[in-house]
């Protein structure tokens, strides 16, 4: 091993060495005790440590660090795991109020206020994404042969037939399982790629965000242009805040992602990427938690036989909550004058 690596391996050591001290002190405690003696601050503090820890492995064997320190991480990693995931007697979810208030805090506190602490990020998906889909939609209501540029025709012309239909009849509660299921799959897959490939300096974010953008609005200006413009609206305004919203947040999460390589700062471009990563993962998780609604939404509500007027209120009320959370939630514990890329 060079001297830089050893220097780098220190480095990390140093940075490090609290949060495994502490997950190892608290894996004990809770083994020898069954957690009874454990606060519900240390439960709460497991489930971040654990997650810590795991990319603290991944981080130490893709740089090839020693092998005594490699061992070492996987040993409390696999301490915490079967501390968390055990089927009996010691998993943290045996308490379930200490869980609860974890779970609480970070969907109203921890979610929203990593939202706000990235704005500048969500702003820049938010023009990304809405932007291309506006221009998609002009320039498929002016010429729609231009939509077939960006999707498949037989695709298109498919969904008009659909929607054209309308869905005064409803649809089957078989049908909508497996559209809820498709929805989630395909939605998700989306989110994921708009964060995940952030990790290439944010190109990779952005360039889905454009595609993702443009591509819905060539679709809904096609259907539009075919006649059935008010039926496609009909069935998007219910999901599409909670839909959309996460697309937003999953490639605002992969722009701050890749900012954090693009201007480390004074730490490694791989220590940079692994501090961000732990910061904006609850935005991870709360955007498939939307993605995960909105599937619903879209499978049993959207295409259901409700009034048009029921749907765009419900759709309009959704829009509004969703608008208040991202804005308010856990304001009060917000860090005063802090804004993050």
């Amino acid at each position: 091993m060079s001297v830089a690596s050893n220097v780098t391996e220190k480095a990390f050591v140093d940075r490090r060495t609290r949060d495994w001290e502490e997950l190892d002190a608290l894996t004990r405690k809770a083994h020898a005790t069954r957690l009874r003696k454990l606060s519900s601050h240390e439960v709460a503090r497991l489930p971040p440590l654990y997650r810590n820890v795991c990319a603290d492995l991944a981080a130490s064997q893709v740089a090839r660090y020693s092998a005594p320190l490699v061992d070492y991480l996987r040993g409390l990693t696999a301490s915490a795991h079967t501390l968390l995931y055990a089927p009996a007697g010691l998993s943290v979810r045996s308490t379930p109020q200490g869980m609860w208030r974890a779970l609480r805090r970070g969907w109203f506190v921890s979610f929203p206020r990593a939202v706000r602490a990235r704005w500048r990020s969500m702003t820049l998906a938010a023009g990304l994404f809405f932007i291309p889909l506006a221009i998609g939609a002009w320039l498929t209501l002016r010429d729609p042969a231009f939509a077939f540029r960006v999707t498949p025709e037989a695709m298109l012309r498919q969904l008009t037939e659909a929607y054209t239909h309308g869905f005064d009849a409803g649809r089957g509660a078989g049908e909508s399982v497996m559209m809820a299921g498709f929805y989630i799959n395909n939605n998700v897959g989306i989110a994921l790629r708009c964060f995940a490939l952030g990790v290439f300096g944010g190109l990779g974010s952005a360039f889905y965000l454009v595609q993702n953008g443009i591509t819905i609005g060539a679709t809904l200006g096609y259907v539009t242009s075919q006649g059935a413009g008010m039926n496609i609206l009909t069935f998007i305004v219910g999901h599409s805040s909670l839909e959309l919203g996460a697309i937003v947040l999953a490639g605002g999460s992969g722009l701050s992602l890749g900012w954090s390589v693009v201007s480390p700062g004074d730490r490694t471009r791989l220590a940079s990427l692994q501090k961000r990563a732990r910061e904006i993962i609850v935005i991870v998780f709360g955007a498939a938690a939307m993605l995960l609604m909105a599937a619903g939404i879209e499978g049993f509500w959207s295409a259901s036989s409700a009034p048009r007027t029921v749907k765009f209120a419900v759709g309009t009320v959704l829009f509004v909550l969703v608008a208040l959370y991202v804005t308010l939630a856990g304001r009060r514990s917000d860090d005063n004058g802090e804004g993050a890329r």
